[in-house]
């Protein structure tokens, strides 16, 4: 092989020569490179990386833990050839390329990588013939041998080959770089003599989910093959034997099997018997077959193992059928149900917008409980007390999400009248709910699911904050249970001029608990004043800005309690001449009243942002038109409602609540192009919500012209023409002042003016929610996340999903980039593009991932929306490395800004934290410019030296509570 010293570069011609000397000049390495045609180009050692990355993949596999020491390895191999090749290049500013792949042999030799550099030598020597190999290959494939299938009686038929091949085919149809040969060949692989027919339904299914990585169209094909297996089973259970049906045929048979699908429902007392009183020659004919075609595998396998409806273990819903019955059981009370049906399945099926899980799991079925979240408040008595954690029960055993007040229960202590002894206080009680939320599991489907809510002055604070540490006296800890602050505006006022914080049992302070603002200011002083002077009996003072570093330093070890704002919910809240909100629920972006006579419930769905947005903006028109049937919907839930308990009941259909959101929004970002960290994304974060708020109101008067305004409405800031834009300013008053961007873009005036006129359907009507699992079903991010990573494995009750970010392999493979050595690169860097070489910048800020922007970025588009939702949003908070002083500052901002809540803290595990210090990473994991956090506190909290747990991680399947 000859190498550059056999070359004679003396004898180069001086054009080659002159090219040679520019090559040089334009490689920061000061040499160009040799090709064998005999160009010239500047020397590039990312190309020696890659070779060497593919020859040891090729020897050693691509698991994570194997890319992890290739990548340690090839780094140092890499910069051992080049200073050779740098060496051997001094003078000649020139080196072949044949000279480079010497250089990489002798290298991989002299480290004893034997094996792998066989296969490099392989890779040199193959390279030439490869096409022509394959090509030879592709002729003189062997015959398949004779397999048989093992029918359910036992005997055994031949395998049908044509039709595996054919429904692989199908699956791979029409998407880009999606082979079904492999998918074809790796299923053939798995067969055997007698395989069972659940086996091979699943051989095709699993072979296309191991290609998910390399190309994310798989995921698309995977969800077809699992249509095979569930088309199957569907037409087996609802014809009464074995019948199965490609995509194609199926489009022929979806009307009469979804008349069979309805039959068979209602006779096993699943469905309501009112949908067979539709007119299903009207409703079957709207179905649209094609639309099975759109599922990423991970939403189909959730929707196959949790929401289609089944009889003994056997599915019987298809997912267009799922959807009209969802569609259907909105309607029942419509005038013209069949066409509003219509309407409604055509929003759903398109996935433009999505019911939350509770409206999906129930709609048309025989026990129709919809809503998302209830809000209660646990009142001072032992039958109180207990029959809250019976609501609970209740309420969580039909799919809702919980939110519970605990602050008027005494603390540790108090007088007891009935018994003259002390209270134990609020611990013993959050245990028994906590309990009873791991006891009911809403059948099986998910996790019982709760959040309690203490004020920050409540005298058991402290013991509240360790209620999900994992050392202590277990009677005191709820490992099952959220906990979340409800921290009034005077206690970060007293932080922020370090002063004292005062903290009272609420039976001797019981007018607390109902007041916020400037009332609530009085009202504490003179208890504190009452205190000071001996007249209160269980009282303790503490400096404000300890109590808050332990709830910082409590947030950051075991991701609760979560810190959520009194005073702006409710000087906010639309109906506060109707009551009190004391506490958010389950997810943080719920802000409704509660009292002992009314249970709060919302009714929650998302728009899906990506799907209304275009490479040149918002799409209002379309918006416009998925906003007034979505309000429609969420409405109807209200009427339609399954209610567990009366107080639910009263209170839903008093004021008529609904929370319209949205998902999706990272999507649209990588539509638009815009980086999540930047200005421009703040703004079109105020813009998509302006447009969202603006048709959601529009949408609740037209309602309200047609059916009449919720019965609460007098006296709600609605009647008295203040929109929530408006209502921003009542916050700033009352604080004297709000850092906060309050422009406009549209015709708000004019709305303003119809909602006086003509009232409000509803009291509430946006909050941006979870939507961990709606979004799944969709194959959008979720809500208004960003980007957790751009390849990664996603595990929940289905099971073990990888997730590969779709826009950017596009991205990727427009610039040349999509290989098997990024694929390890994306694994090895825990699915980040900031310390890849050959990645563009431009790239790399559009695809940063959670932990690569400062959450500041994340507060100041969650401030943008606030001012126009009359609820709140789910925010999560993401710190790569978290100390006190970042914590400290960035939950200052979000209460500067105005923000009602906040949700999980969401640090690196352990495992990525120690990642980041491995040689060549200098810890640098912020890999894009970002505007860092202002230090706000005079003096820094200290964390534990420790990796923080990822609370509530994002493959937890606990966390897809909400929707």
């Amino acid at each position: 092989m000859q190498t550059l010293h056999e070359s004679s570069t003396a004898t180069i011609k001086p054009s080659i020569q002159s090219d040679a000397v520019r090559a040089g000049h334009e490689s920061p390495f000061g040499f160009g490179l040799i090709r064998r045609n005999g160009a010239v180009a500047p020397f590039d050692p990312t190309k020696i990386k890659v070779a060497l990355t593919k020859a040891f993949l090729a020897v050693e596999g691509s698991s994570a833990a194997a890319s992890r020491r290739v990548h340690d390895i090839v780094a140092g191999l890499t910069t051992t050839i080049v200073a050779e090749l740098a060496r051997r290049a001094e003078g000649g500013r020139v080196v072949h390329i044949e000279d480079v792949q010497d250089q990489v042999e002798l290298a991989l030799m002299r480290a004893e990588h034997h094996k792998v550099a066989r296969a490099y030598v392989l890779y040199r020597e193959e390279r030439a013939r490869e096409r022509v190999r394959a090509r030879n290959e592709a002729a003189t494939v062997p015959a398949a041998p004779v397999l048989h299938l093992k029918a359910e009686d036992g005997t055994l038929v031949p395998l049908d080959g044509a039709r595996l091949a054919a429904v692989i085919a199908e699956a791979c149809a029409g998407l880009d770089g999606v082979s079904p040969e492999a998918v074809l060949a790796e299923t053939r692989r798995n067969l055997y003599d007698g395989i069972s027919r659940d086996e091979l339904a699943l051989a095709p299914i699993l072979a296309a989910r191991t290609l998910i990585e390399t190309e994310p169209g798989y995921a698309k094909a995977s969800a077809r093959l699992l249509l095979d297996k569930l088309r199957r089973e569907v037409l087996s259970r609802l014809a009464g034997r074995p019948r199965e049906a490609t995509q194609a045929e199926m489009a022929m048979h979806y009307p009469d099997v979804f008349r069979d699908y309805l039959r068979v429902g209602i006779d096993a007392e699943l469905l309501d018997p009112e949908l067979a009183r539709f007119d299903l020659d009207r409703i079957a004919a709207a179905l649209k077959p094609e639309r099975d075609l759109q599922f990423d595998y991970l939403g189909l396998q959730t929707l196959y193992d949790r929401y289609f409806l089944h009889v003994g273990g056997q599915r019987i819903e298809l997912p267009q059928a799922f959807f009209m019955r969802i569609a259907m059981g909105l309607a029942l009370r419509e005038v013209d149900r069949e066409a509003r049906a219509i309407e409604f399945y055509d929003l759903i099926s398109s996935f433009d917008f999505m019911c939350s899980t509770p409206t999906l799991f129930n709609a048309g079925t025989t026990r129709p409980q919809l809503s998302s979240c209830f809000l209660t408040t646990v009142p001072d008595d032992l039958d109180g007390i207990f029959k809250s954690i019976k609501d609970n029960a209740l309420l969580a055993k039909y799919s809702g999400g919980l939110g519970n007040d605990w602050t008027r229960v005494r603390g540790l202590g108090a007088h007891i009248k009935g018994t003259n002894g002390d209270s134990q206080g609020v611990v013993p009680f959050l245990k028994v709910a906590n309990d009873t939320a791991v006891a009911v599991n809403q059948g099986g489907k998910r996790k019982g699911a709760v959040c309690a809510y203490l004020e920050t002055w409540h005298v058991d604070i402290e013991a509240f904050l360790d209620l999900r540490k994992n050392t202590g006296d277990e009677r005191r800890r709820t490992h099952d249970m959220n906990t979340a602050h409800w921290v009034p505006d005077l206690f970060m006022q007293r932080v922020a001029e370090d002063g004292p914080w005062t903290l009272f049992s609420p039976d001797e302070t019981p007018d607390l608990h109902d007041l916020y603002g400037p009332a609530f200011k009085a009202a504490y002083e003179r208890y504190e004043a009452r205190a000071q002077a001996g007249g209160m009996n269980v009282w303790r003072e503490v400096r404000a800005v300890d109590l808050w570093r332990r709830m910082l330093t409590m947030l950051f070890e075991t991701g609760h309690p979560w810190i959520t704002f009194k005073d702006p919910c409710n000087l906010r809240s639309p109906q506060g001449h109707a009551g009190v909100i004391h506490s958010s629920n389950l997810c943080t972006e719920i802000t409704l009243n509660t009292s002992d006579g009314e249970v709060a419930v919302c009714n929650l769905g998302s728009v899906n942002l990506a799907a209304h947005v275009s490479p040149s903006g918002l799409d209002h028109d379309r918006l416009a038109r998925t906003v007034r049937t979505a309000m429609r919907m969420l409405d109807n839930v209200i009427d339609i409602n399954f209610y567990t308990i009366p107080e639910a009941r009263r209170s839903n259909l008093r004021h008529r609540p609904v929370g319209l959101g949205l998902m999706g929004y990272q999507d649209a970002l990588h539509t638009l192009r815009l980086p999540i960290a930047s200005e421009a994304a703040i703004a079109f974060a105020d813009e998509s919500m302006e447009a969202l708020a603006f048709h959601a109101i529009a949408a609740s008067v037209d309602l309200a012209a047609e059916r009449g305004r919720y019965p609460s409405f007098e006296g709600s800031l609605w009647s008295r023409g203040i929109l929530p834009i408006d209502s921003v300013e009542i916050l700033a008053e009352a604080r004297g002042g709000l850092e906060l961007d309050r422009s406009q873009r549209l015709d708000w005036d004019g709305l303003r003016a119809r909602v006086v006129e003509t009232g409000m359907r509803n009291s509430n009507v946006m909050a941006i929610a979870p939507t961990a699992t709606i979004s799944n079903i969709c194959g959008v991010t979720q809500s208004i996340e960003p980007e957790f990573q751009n390849l990664y494995a996603k595990s929940n009750m289905s099971g073990d999903f990888t997730l590969v970010n779709g826009a950017l392999v596009r991205d990727l493979k427009a610039r040349g980039l999509w290989d098997e050595v990024m694929v390890s690169d994306l694994k090895y860097f825990d699915g980040s593009l900031g310390q890849i070489d050959r990645v563009p910048d431009d790239l790399k800020a559009l695809y940063a991932t959670a932990f690569e922007i400062d959450a500041a970025w994340l507060v100041e588009a969650a401030a943008r929306r606030q001012k126009w939702i009359d609820q709140a949003q789910s925010l999560n908070l993401y710190l790569a490395s978290p100390s006190g002083k970042t914590l400290d500052a960035l939950y200052r901002l979000a209460w500067r800004r105005g923000l009602k809540t906040t949700y999980y803290l969401r640090t690196r595990a352990a495992s990525a934290v120690e990642k980041s210090t491995l040689k060549g990473t200098d810890g640098k994991l912020n890999a894009v410019a970002v505007t860092p956090l202002a230090a706000a506190g005079a003096e820094p909290i200290l964390l534990p030296e420790r990796a923080a747990p990822l609370a509530c991680s994002l493959d937890d399947p606990t966390c897809e509570a909400c929707q």
